[in-house]
């Protein structure tokens, strides 16, 4: 199959995407604790050195026209079992403006996924009020990791705490590695453990009282609805709205695609789009509804009729073609079913390049373009792990001065492997109804890219448009020009802004 959500909904993703290897992890910091254990005891047991206490410091940004004065935490929350024993240690990132309290002034929770990605593409990338610049056409590696003011930021109308799971970011697990596969690494444990971080930071900050959102990017915006839900009926916490960024909500729809029409139907209309704007079209809602309505209409009909109408499959072929660009006699041989991966490389083959899986029109050269499969990472994946890597340890180190020297994991395929199997089965839109249906005042903003085709913006809206909620504006699905991060796009970025703030109702 085209996903499985270990190795799709990076982040990324950026969700988007994968963090740090616990295994390496683990293993780097009991290497460092048996060099620099303060004692002969703690270097023979090779017991973890301990974290520095919170630090912070003050920041200043500028976001519409308004110069904003706040102060930077880093952090650490532990994790304890069942007896109390400290089991792991969960480091955040918190941002708070300075000025009187005010018990009216919410405070949002953002994660992101893989599972296995840290927080730091929301955090640097999309709504923290610092950004470093990834995700689109012509970035590099070795790009400056170089802070700037984020015009797109929630600073100034929300507090923002950004949490790193365990085995992302420096937050790390301290059981050995078949425990912490069990107590970290499979969707139940996560939501349960990260549901508790949530807590425990609004207890430590005297935040209880304050109204909360919980924001999630890919994996992140899986987690997002199943940890509302636990906070709502298991922590009792009351969360007042939802944002999911390019979530996959749904990966039953990804399965059994030699049978079932819904990988092929969810796809194609973000493949439409990536063409679409190769041709220099503006894409909207009124240029995308043609394609929906086909994908949602005749297209699963005619998959569906097989062999039992000859007719089916030419009629297949013509407007796949047309809609995604790709030439005739491959839509042909593909049955009119387009691969995404097999698209990506299609779709660059005569340029020698190929496209990625967040952003199908952000390409890179092909190493090997004859190969029959493809043989390179991702053209965006590849490109954002030093900036945002070496942009995030800097803050935390340096300009915050969290003194820490382990290592900072941004994206690892090391978790996504040890996650429990069979993730790709499990779905996250029974909670998000669940959610609802116990809140009737919360409210819910689900945000894609056109153009990604690790999380197509097809599947929530099928989702959405099945949703049995009598007020439609308690669910809002809006699509913006750009991949998986759109928010790399400054256009998209400021209409997603927009959109957030009518969500928590600044005018």
């Amino acid at each position: 199959m085209r996903r499985v959500i270990t190795a799709a909904c990076a982040a990324l993703a950026l969700a988007f995407g994968f963090a740090a290897a616990t295994s390496h992890a683990w293993a780097a910091d009991e290497a460092h604790a048996r060099s620099d254990g303060k004692d002969k005891g703690e270097k023979e047991k090779g017991e973890f050195p301990p974290f520095p206490a919170d630090a912070s410091a003050k920041q200043v940004t500028h976001v519409g026209g308004k110069t904003l004065n706040y102060t930077a935490t880093v952090g650490s929350i532990p994790v304890r079992d069942e007896k109390g024993k400290k089991i792991a240690e969960v480091v955040y990132t918190a941002y708070v403006l300075d000025g009187p309290h005010d018990i009216n002034r919410p405070v949002t929770f953002a994660f992101n996924g893989g599972p296995g990605a840290s927080s730091v593409y929301l955090n640097l990338g999309a709504i923290g009020p610092k950004r470093v610049q990834f995700g689109a056409q012509g970035d590099s590696p070795s790009d400056p990791p170089r802070l700037v003011d984020n015009p797109g930021t929630w600073l100034d109308f929300t507090d923002l705490v950004f949490i790193d799971p365990v085995g992302t970011g420096f937050s790390r697990s301290l059981v050995d590695k078949d425990e912490t596969k069990k107590r970290f690494y499979s969707i139940k444990p996560d939501i349960q453990y990260l549901s508790r971080i949530v807590y425990d930071w609004l207890l430590k900050n005297g935040r209880m009282a304050s109204p909360k959102y919980v924001a999630g990017e890919s994996y992140g915006g899986f987690r997002a609805p199943k940890i509302t839900y636990y906070l709502q009926t298991s922590m009792g916490i009351g969360v007042n709205g939802v944002v999911m960024v390019s979530p996959y909500l749904e990966p039953p729809a990804d399965q059994a695609g030699d049978f079932s029409p819904m990988p092929w139907v969810t796809t194609l209309p973000s493949m439409a789009a990536s063409n679409y704007e190769r041709e220099g079209k503006t894409l909207s809602p009124e240029l995308m509804a043609d394609v929906e309505n086909y994908a949602r209409g005749q297209y699963v009909v005619d998959l569906l009729k097989g062999r039992s109408d000859p007719a089916a499959l030419a009629r297949i072929v013509d407007k796949v073609t047309a809609y995604t660009g790709l030439d005739r006699q491959f839509v042909q041989l593909s049955g009119g079913r387009i691969e995404s991966r097999a698209f990506l490389r299609e779709l660059y083959r005569k340029e020698g390049r190929i496209g990625s899986w967040y952003d199908s029109n952000v390409t890179q050269e092909d190493p090997f373009p004859w190969s029959p499969e493809i043989r390179r990472g991702d053209p965006i994946l590849d490109a954002i792990i030093a900036p945002t890597t070496s942009a995030m340890v800097d803050f935390d180190t340096r300009i915050v001065g969290w003194k820490y020297d382990g290592r900072y994991n941004a994206l690892s395929e090391e978790v996504g492997k040890a996650w429990q199997k069979g993730v790709e089965l499990q779905e996250a839109t029974s909670d998000l109804r669940r959610a609802i249906a116990a809140d009737p005042k919360m409210k819910v903003l689900i945000a894609h890219g056109y153009d990604d085709l690790s999380c197509p913006y097809f599947i929530s809206k099928l989702v959405v448009d099945d949703m049995p909620v009598k007020d439609p504006n308690r669910i809002q699905l809006h699509v913006y020009p750009g991949g998986h991060m759109f928010y790399s796009r400054p256009g998209s970025q400021a209409a997603f802004r927009h959109d957030v703030m009518a969500l928590f109702g600044v005018r």
